[in-house]
């Protein structure tokens, strides 16, 4: 009885971006039943010596006869485990027939193992609070192949544009079952993000043949950063509450709009990072957790005074920081006491202190982009040209001097 099942080998190659050689890799495609997928078989040739219409190499000395020769071994072991699951009368898919070529189930790399694999190997490059995320886009993954799939994994080879739909799609309906709010369309575009970057590492091991993000654009909406007003900070400098630790969230909530340090950096800030810098005043001498850049930041007036509050502080002793730190989520939560007893409406985060530091503090009484930049720790200065566009009473400041010269000029030319 004739067969159903259509079946068919091809041999082609891809030039992966990174090579910088031009040089490109040989795949077997397996087709079955209008599926298929690409199996990598290691081997590099130039382009110019590839015949795409024979699907083998050109010429014949002595690297090419072997590697068509190789070409053929595979082409054979290939059809072989076909026409074996046939013979068997087992189901044929194009993953079977991959299957018992590549060998056992283990070697099969799926998207799960990708994941692990790339945690495993970012845990000592990345911070903490980056890994968190990947975390975090590892559980959405997982719903969604539940959900949307009805299975715990999926293979490496099964992946292309519509499953990045899919996938977008899933998160931009997903609803939390707990107290948190839907996702807007810039924490979306963040997971697609990390696992667009975990693609492209499957990409460069010749995990992956093709690349499904190819044809996809992400898009991020502009978000304002908000930042306290001097009117605010002074006013938050001044407020004095009748619980400490109110006043204890408040200083460090200071500190860090005079440094510009965000959470983290100030939570590990020890004594050893305050040093004598070249003007002969105190500076703040560390790296930021999140990019391990180094940072040097002048310490203001404002912030010494902070800091020297802290001295003899038993709790910050004993833990051998400047400040007797609690948790970011703790901080934060205090902060809105703090927002609501000061009559700010904005919504208070320690980070904002940080964004207050880059706008209020810093750009608007004309520090150069280049040295906040600096300051902030920034590996580009286009993630510190986001505050600059928000600074709009400094640029009719540097306006208004600018029709006074002007209008001088005139004068003297009269």
């Amino acid at each position: 009885m004739k067969s159903k099942n259509t079946f068919g080998i091809q041999f082609i190659i891809r030039i992966p971006r990174q090579d910088k050689n031009g040089l490109a890799t040989v795949y077997a495609r397996i087709t079955v039943n209008s599926r298929r997928t690409e199996i990598s078989l290691k081997k590099k040739i130039a382009a110019k010596d590839w015949d795409d219409v024979r699907g083998r190499a050109k010429g014949k000395n002595n690297e090419i006869i072997k590697l068509n020769s190789h070409i053929e071994r595979i082409r054979t072991l290939i059809a072989d485990g076909y026409h074996n699951l046939v013979q068997q009368r087992k189901t044929v898919t194009v993953d079977a027939v991959k299957l018992l070529f590549v060998g056992s189930d283990e070697e099969m790399m799926t998207l799960g193992k990708l994941i692990e694999y790339h945690n495993q190997e970012s845990a000592h490059k990345l911070a903490l609070g980056t890994m968190k995320n990947y975390k975090t886009t590892q559980r959405y993954i997982n719903k969604f192949l539940r959900e949307k799939y009805y299975r715990n994994d999926i293979l490496l080879s099964e992946l292309n544009y519509r499953f990045i739909l899919d996938f977008e799609s899933y998160l931009f309906h997903y609803t939390p079952k707990d107290h948190q709010k839907p996702l807007n369309n810039n924490g979306i575009m963040k997971h697609i993000e990390r696992l667009r970057k975990m693609i492209n590492m499957a990409i460069t091991l010749d995990w992956l043949p093709k690349d499904p993000f190819a044809s996809f654009k992400k898009h991020f909406d502009r978000v304002e950063r908000q930042c306290l007003t001097s009117k605010e900070l002074a006013g938050l400098e001044n407020k004095q509450f009748a619980i400490d630790r109110l006043n204890h969230v408040r200083d460090m909530f200071i500190f860090s709009c005079y440094t510009g340090l965000a959470y983290i950096d100030l939570a590990e800030l020890t004594p050893d990072n305050i040093t004598t810098g070249i003007d002969g005043g105190l500076w703040i001498s560390t790296s930021r957790a999140k990019t391990d850049t180094v940072v040097r930041v002048p310490i203001l007036p404002q912030a010494r005074e902070v800091m020297e509050k802290y001295w003899d502080n038993p709790r910050a002793q004993n833990s051998g920081t400047v400040f007797p730190v609690i948790s970011n989520q703790r901080m934060n939560g205090y902060l809105k006491e703090i927002a609501d007893l000061c009559g700010i409406t904005k919504a208070l985060t320690f980070h904002i202190a940080r964004h207050t530091f880059a706008t209020t503090v810093t750009l608007s009484n004309g520090v150069p982009i280049e040295s906040v930049s600096k300051m902030l720790g920034h590996t580009s200065i286009r993630t510190t040209q986001i505050y600059a566009k928000v600074v709009e009473s400094k640029l009719s400041e540097d306006m208004g001097k600018l029709r006074q010269r002007l209008a001088q000029a005139s004068v003297k030319e009269a």
